[in-house]
């Protein structure tokens, strides 16, 4: 089995044998473990992202499968969750070449070219100082309600991302000065695609969001302003479902720094 996708930059560059190009590109490494590495390189001028994902082997899918978790063994869902939340209208990354080859999923080889989103910001970096710095409270608003609001419409297509921090929202500065934020879903690479999203998976995406702006300095009533903008435009959701979001959380916390977190009066604890 073989699948292909260039757009007409990467047919014209790489029309002859897409997968040796791929596989074949220099550029600055940001992930190389395993099967995997992430590089950016420029090309014509102009700056892109290649994952490339080789042979994963069935140690390292019966492994995952034994911790009960989905193996990932190549590009085609992110290039899935991509093309997904662009016909949705959700800012994410453009995918500009994508290749997969085997059938055997554990020797399967595969490439995903996405562009540099040159100029944006992760919301990690960008509210890394916001308990000792305070933005103004209409920015914080602001960003608050699109990012509830991109995670709402993700979830509500079906789409759970898996690694839903802060840092994998990229923020247009430019949007700054527009009626709406406008945020980019990056790094979809273990997302999963469904009629309908599961309930742990929803709770598990909600708390990777919690857990990494605990120490950002967003108060009760922040988390109040989340909730009121994803619920709405997420379906109608049980009553235990915050309470389980705050305690997974919390344990994402722990496990990470090995303390409690200092939550905002009025959160509880667990």
């Amino acid at each position: 089995m073989e699948k292909l996708y260039c757009n007409d930059t990467f047919q014209k560059a790489w029309g002859k044998d897409p997968f040796a190009s791929a596989f074949g590109v220099t550029g600055e490494i940001f992930r190389d473990v395993k099967n995997r590495k992430t590089m950016r390189f420029r090309m014509d001028g102009k700056s892109y992202f290649i994952k490339l994902h080789g042979p994963v082997g069935w140690n390292e899918i019966l492994k995952n499968l034994i911790q009960f978790k989905l193996p990932v063994t190549g590009s085609a869902n992110e290039y899935l969750a991509i093309s997904l939340l662009t016909k949705l209208g959700v800012p994410t990354m453009t995918a500009c070449a994508f290749g997969i080859r085997g059938t055997n999923p554990a020797a399967m080889e595969s490439f995903l070219v996405t562009e540099d989103l040159v100029g944006m910001v992760s919301l990690e970096d960008f509210c890394r100082d916001w308990k000792t710095n305070p933005p103004p409270s209409e920015l914080k608003h602001r960003i608050i309600r699109a990012l509830a609001v991109t995670c709402a419409r993700m979830h509500g297509s079906g789409l759970n991302h898996r690694d839903c921090y802060l840092c994998h929202f990229l923020l247009d500065p430019a949007s700054l000065q527009e009626k709406r934020v406008k945020l980019h879903v990056i790094d979809l690479h273990r997302a999963q695609i469904r009629p309908r999203i599961r309930r742990r998976y929803r709770v598990k995406d909600l708390a990777g969001i919690f857990f990494s702006a605990m120490d950002c300095g967003f108060s009760r009533r922040d988390a109040l302003r989340f909730i009121a903008a994803y619920t709405p435009r997420a379906g109608a959701l049980d009553e235990k479902l915050w309470p389980d979001v705050l305690r997974t959380a919390i344990r994402l916390y722990r496990k990470e720094f090995g303390r409690s977190p200092d939550l905002p009066a009025g959160c509880g604890r667990t």
